[in-house]
């Protein structure tokens, strides 16, 4: 569970990203953030992975309240959420198998374990038979699926995924949407799914959170 607690962001130049955000995610649920660029999504990100701390406020995830984690404690902390970044972050000099698989190595998971499950994440994701293939040699919406692959490989709590449609045509989208659609029913942790595209607000997420201005305003 995931518990935003009247909090505030302002950063050292005095520009003040949140303002007094409240927003709690339960256990399973499907939230999308909306908002133009400047609304702060980001920024709730940015707290989600304790890459940032409320200037005021709390952010309690799990019951660990991000403030008082040391920079030691942060890595663990980010095992129980799975990020998909807008920019995918693939290493491409690996191929798919081994973006994959990198998740899992980094928590010290056994070979045989890892062959296993990446091949069941790439089965969830559609891409069965790409394990050779470098980052270079797909598409913008294969990617995605490796990025998401990658997210979801070592069980996480949560899943956030930041604009996960930017870029992609309209028919590619549509398919990334299926996707998170379908993994809202394979998965028991939450999906945060972030973006400013009004297209995407669908049916398949639980609530919807308007963003505007560092606000909450519906």
């Amino acid at each position: 569970m995931v518990n935003l607690k009247s909090v505030t962001v302002t950063h050292k130049n005095g520009t003040t990203a949140l303002k007094r955000v409240s927003l709690r995610i339960d256990d399973g649920e499907f939230v999308l953030i909306n908002g133009h660029s400047g609304a702060g999504k980001s920024t709730i990100v940015r707290l989600l992975t304790a890459e940032d701390v409320p200037t005021s406020g709390e952010v309690v995830i799990d019951g660990v309240n991000t403030k008082n984690l040391t920079h030691r404690q942060i890595p663990k902390f980010r095992r129980r959420l799975g990020v998909v970044f807008q920019d995918f972050r693939l290493i491409p000099t690996m191929n798919v198998f081994d973006n994959i698989a990198f998740a899992m190595r980094a928590v010290g998971r056994g070979r045989k374990e890892i062959k296993k499950r990446v091949a069941a994440v790439m089965e969830i994701v559609g891409l069965t038979g790409k394990e050779k293939s470098l980052p270079t040699q797909l598409s913008g919406g294969e990617q995605q699926r490796v990025a998401l692959a990658r997210a979801i490989v070592n069980n996480p709590k949560m899943i956030i995924a930041d604009e996960p449609t930017t870029a992609l045509d309209v028919t590619i989208q549509a398919q990334i949407l299926d996707l998170f659609n379908d993994l809202k029913r394979r998965i028991n942790g939450s999906i945060l799914l972030i973006t400013h595209d009004l297209g995407v607000i669908a049916e398949m997420a639980d609530e919807v959170v308007v963003m505007y201005a560092g606000r909450i305003i519906e």
